[in-house]
């Protein structure tokens, strides 16, 4: 990974050096205009056609090093910000608990629109920078051999510039934080609302919720327009400077060339030639620290982002055990034993089911119920104990063959914007004993399309049974031989209740394992074993 990084910074490196290099090269190009100049005022003559020549040259060779430099710099660019982007989605799909990081919107738009505010610093900001400690250096060593003046009043106009960015900076960074917050806030905001929108539109608060998106989005605005003035004003502080600077040197020229002015020089008159190419050097004294002005306010929403990223890296969250990539279940389900299991300070009880064994966790709320469950599925590492499969411990080695073979059925039932039968097998065909098994015929006859209906993220024109029941059909299409299901009939009337634990069971009487945290003493009542949790009192 270090050689990764180092790699891209070379490149990164290298295409700012030739940014710099297609800068200089217009200092040749500039000589040539002025040797032209002053070879025409002195009635000499002049090779057109040479000269022609050899601008086009310097003017091509300056354009092909310029798209070499940007080439570079964009491929680094991309480089960085796909590794970022990857290591986020990486950290977040490994990760067993959700993000901390504001929420799904933000974090979608930390992925996503965040990163690319990377991408102006990354192509401009290192070669303004680079320019700046290079060209204005140079431009000053070739006016103080001419012209001690011309030189001291870039000296003396040069140094505000940056003094007066840095001062805007710290603003401009605040400004850059505060904005990029509101825009985590915000998409937080439009996936929350579109995930509850039937709802509110039932409940009549749809009005509302347009004003609370129209004050969200105003406050947003807001934000932009207080970056954008900065922006505005330190450009044209910039501009103000530069044309005092330009506008004297072009005074002391001018005057120098009639002869109004005796000083300033080494003691030799100026020449027309040597005037010119002051006159053409002093804007490009100047240009690198436009860029750099430009490209500072780029730097300071790309610090913002940095921030950001470092706060999401400092977050303590769980890793679920394996790579999580797909692999094929086992033939044969172990046997399933825990021993010594700790975590979070709870202690849980060993127990042991072999293939076709049924268990429920049952305990209050705050006990652990949740937690077994995704201990047993490796989506988080316990602190103390051993999960053993066949008596080998659950580890990165077997982890994800184990998950392959297990049907989750969660206590809150989730739906991807697509038909039922894609929700239930992902793009796997779904066979009819799933369906049936589930509970799920008569649900599809009623429904439009039947197994083809679109349900929406929310699961638009369900029941909470119906979801549950769906659930319960993706968990057992997943599961090859051990089904793990948290509070499955929470929520449910007693009917529909009756149905999913029939479910339930008829699957560990056709041989598989069962695992069920739950409030239900009848349905607990039907597993062969019944392991109860205490909920555990942290010390104040």
């Amino acid at each position: 990974m270090r050689a990764f990084y180092f790699r891209h910074l070379t490149t990164e490196t290298i295409g700012a050096w030739l940014s710099v290099l297609a800068s200089l090269i217009w200092l040749g190009a500039a000589a040539v205009i002025a040797w032209v100049f002053d070879r025409l005022l002195a009635t000499e003559h002049v090779s057109a056609y040479q000269a022609g020549i050899l601008l086009l040259g310097l003017w091509a060779l300056r354009g092909i090093v310029d798209v070499g430099a940007q080439h570079l710099l964009s491929k680094a660019a991309d480089a960085q910000i796909a590794a970022l982007r990857h290591e986020i989605v990486t950290t977040e799909a490994r990760s067993g608990t959700e993000s901390g990081h504001g929420g799904a919107g933000a974090l979608a738009a930390l992925v996503t629109e965040k990163l690319e505010a990377l991408r102006p610093a990354l192509l401009r900001y290192q070669p303004a920078r680079l320019r700046v400690m290079v060209l204005p250096l140079v431009i000053l060593c070739i006016a103080a051999w001419h012209s001690w003046a011309v030189a001291l009043v870039l000296l003396l106009a040069g140094p505000l510039i940056p003094l007066f960015m840095a001062l805007v900076g710290w603003a401009a960074k605040d400004a850059s934080a505060r904005q990029m917050q509101e825009v985590g806030q915000l998409s937080d905001m439009l996936v929350d609302r579109l995930a509850a929108l039937s709802d509110l539109k039932l409940i009549g608060a749809g009005p509302t919720t347009v004003e609370t998106f129209a004050s969200a989005s105003e406050d947003l605005r807001h934000r932009t327009m207080a970056v954008l003035r900065i922006a505005f004003l330190s450009s044209t502080v910039l501009e103000l400077f530069s044309a005092l600077g330009v506008a004297m040197v072009a005074i002391w020229v001018g005057f120098s060339l009639l002869g109004e002015l005796g000083w300033g020089g080494w003691g030799t008159p100026l020449s027309p030639g040597i005037g010119m190419y002051l006159l053409l050097l002093a804007p490009e004294y100047f240009q690198p620290l436009r860029d750099l002005a430009a490209a500072w306010h780029d730097r300071a929403a790309a610090d913002a982002v940095r921030d950001e990223v470092t706060a999401w890296r400092s977050e303590t969250r769980t890793q679920r055990i394996g790579s999580g990539a797909n692999a094929l279940p086992a033939t044969i389900t172990p046997t399933l034993e825990i021993r010594g299991l700790c975590h979070r300070g709870v202690n849980y009880p060993d127990f042991r089911l072999d293939l076709g064994d049924t268990i429920a966790i049952e305990g209050p709320s705050g006990a652990g119920k949740t937690t077994l469950l995704r201990l047993i599925a490796g989506l988080e590492r316990p602190d103390n104990g051993a999960i053993l499969l066949d008596g080998v411990p659950l580890g990165e080695a077997n982890a994800d063959q184990w998950r392959a073979a297990i049907g989750w059925m969660p206590q809150a039932p989730h739906f991807l914007n697509g038909s039922l039968r894609y929700n239930i097998g992902f793009g796997d065909p779904v066979m009819a004993d799933t369906l049936i098994a589930a509970g799920l015929r008569d649900v599809i006859d009623t429904l439009p399309r039947g197994d083809l209906t679109l349900l929406g993220e929310r699961g638009a024109g369900l029941s909470g049974g119906e979801g549950r029941r769906i659930t319960l059909a993706r968990a057992l299409h997943g599961a090859s031989g051990i089904l793990i299901a948290d509070e499955p009939t929470a929520d449910l009337d007693p009917a529909t209740a009756r149905i999913v634990g029939d479910c339930l069971v008829r699957f560990a009487q056709d041989g598989g394992t069962l695992i069920v945290a739950t409030h239900d003493t009848r349905l607990a009542a039907r597993m062969s074993q019944r392991l109860s949790l205490v909920k555990v009192r942290m010390a104040s």
